[in-house]
C-alpha cells in the first residue's frame, strides 16, 4: 500500500472540500453515500426540496347501501381513474400523499367510503378536514335512492342492510340516511338512482366526468310533476302552479311544454317572463357562489301538477338562459309522458 493509499479518510475529504467539491468522494472499497432523489413527498404534499409536486384530482364516491355507489366506481375506473373501494377514511390524505409521489402516473383517485367501515363518520370528517387544511381539492359524490327502492334491491339479492343488525331492513335504511345526512349535505353532486338502470347510472357518470376539461358549472335543469313527488336531488326547487295550466285548455291538453302553442300559452300568461328573468337573474348570482365554494354541479327543479306542460315550457327557457351565459346545461323532463 502507498503512502497515499494510507492517507486518511477526513484528510482526503478535507483536500476534496478545499478543491471546490461539494460532497467527499468515497474511499477505494467504500460504498457510495445514498443521494437525494427529490422523490420524497413532505405532509402538506409537496417533494421535500424539489418542486410542488402533482396533487392528484381526488373523488368521494359514498352514499346509501344499494344506490348504485360500486357502479359509479366502475365507470370512474374505466375512465381511467384509479379507484380504490372501501378504503378507511383516516387513510384518504396517505393515498393522495402516494399518488403525489407517483409523478404524474395516478393523477386521478376515486375512493369508495361506505357505512362498512363502522366509525365511518367521525373519520371521514377528520379526513376531509386534513385534505382541506392540505389544500387538496376534492369532490363529493352521493349516490341517493328511495326507501322503496333500496328495500327492493337488498330483497332481490336476499343481504341484509349493514347496519339493519337484528331489525329489519327498513331500520337499517334509516340509521344509515341520519348517519349520512351531513354528507349528503355536503356533497357536489348527488345523483339519484331510485328509477334508473345500471346502464343509465353510467351514462351520468360519464356526463360528468368523461370530458377532458371540468367546465365551471354544470347544470341539470328539470321539470316534474308535484304529484309523483318532489327529485330528492333536486339544489333548487320552483313551483310554476302559480300560472293558469294548459290542462283545461282542450286544444292543448293532449300536447306538451315541448309544442309551440303550449309554450306560448304559458308565456303569454301574467307573470310568467317576469319569473324567467327574474328567476335567471337569481341563478346568476347562485351560479356566482357556487363557483366561489368550488361546486361545479346543480340541479334545478322546475315543477307543475303533472310535469307536462307548464314546468316543461319554463324548463326549456330557462336551460336556453343559462346555456347562453356559458353554464353547460342538460334539460331532463322526469315526469313527461306519465299521464
Amino acid at each position: 500500500m502507498s503512502e497515499h493509499d494510507a492517507q486518511p479518510t477526513a484528510d482526503r475529504d478535507r483536500a476534496h472540500r478545499e478543491a471546490g467539491q461539494d460532497q467527499p468522494q468515497p474511499a477505494a472499497g467504500e460504498q457510495p453515500a445514498a443521494q437525494d432523489d427529490g422523490a420524497q413527498v413532505s405532509t402538506d404534499g409537496t417533494p421535500a426540496g424539489g418542486p410542488e409536486a402533482a396533487i392528484p384530482e381526488l373523488v368521494i364516491i359514498s352514499g346509501m347501501s344499494g344506490a348504485g355507489r360500486s357502479t359509479a366506481a366502475k365507470c370512474l375506473e374505466d375512465l381511467g381513474w384509479f379507484v380504490v373501494d372501501n378504503l378507511p377514511p383516516a387513510l384518504i390524505p396517505t393515498m393522495v400523499e402516494l399518488g403525489a409521489r407517483s409523478q404524474g402516473n395516478v393523477a386521478r383517485i376515486a375512493v369508495v367510503v361506505d357505512v362498512r367501515g363502522r366509525r365511518f363518520f367521525d373519520n371521514l370528517r377528520e379526513s376531509l378536514a386534513d385534505l382541506d387544511s392540505r389544500g387538496v381539492t376534492r369532490r363529493i359524490v352521493f349516490l341517493e335512492s328511495s326507501d322503496d327502492a333500496l328495500v327492493r334491491r337488498f330483497e332481490s339479492v336476499r343481504r341484509p342492510h349493514p347496519l339493519q343488525g337484528d331489525g329489519r331492513i327498513v331500520d337499517g335504511i334509516a340509521a344509515e340516511r341520519e348517519l349520512l345526512r351531513e354528507l349528503r349535505g355536503d356533497a357536489d353532486l348527488v345523483i339519484d338512482t331510485s328509477s334508473l338502470n345500471v346502464h343509465e347510472l353510467r351514462a351520468k357518470m360519464d356526463a360528468q366526468f368523461a370530458g377532458e376539461e371540468e367546465p365551471e358549472l354544470r347544470a341539470t335543469v328539470m321539470s316534474f310533476g308535484f304529484k309523483y313527488g318532489l327529485p330528492v336531488d333536486a339544489d333548487l326547487v320552483a313551483d310554476m302552479r302559480f300560472l293558469p295550466n294548459p290542462h283545461w285548455v282542450p286544444e292543448l291538453r293532449p300536447f306538451t311544454g315541448l309544442n309551440e302553442e303550449v309554450a306560448a300559452y304559458v308565456f303569454n300568461q301574467p307573470g310568467a317572463k317576469d319569473f324567467l328573468d327574474r328567476y335567471a337573474e337569481l341563478l346568476r348570482l347562485i351560479a356566482a357562489g357556487y363557483r366561489r365554494e368550488g361546486k361545479r354541479y346543480v340541479t334545478i327543479a322546475i315543477g307543475c301538477t303533472g310535469g307536462k306542460h307548464r314546468s316543461v315550457a319554463m324548463s326549456e327557457k330557462l336551460a336556453a338562459r343559462l346555456a347562453a351565459e356559458g353554464v353547460e346545461t342538460v334539460v331532463v323532463h322526469r315526469d313527461m309522458g306519465r299521464e
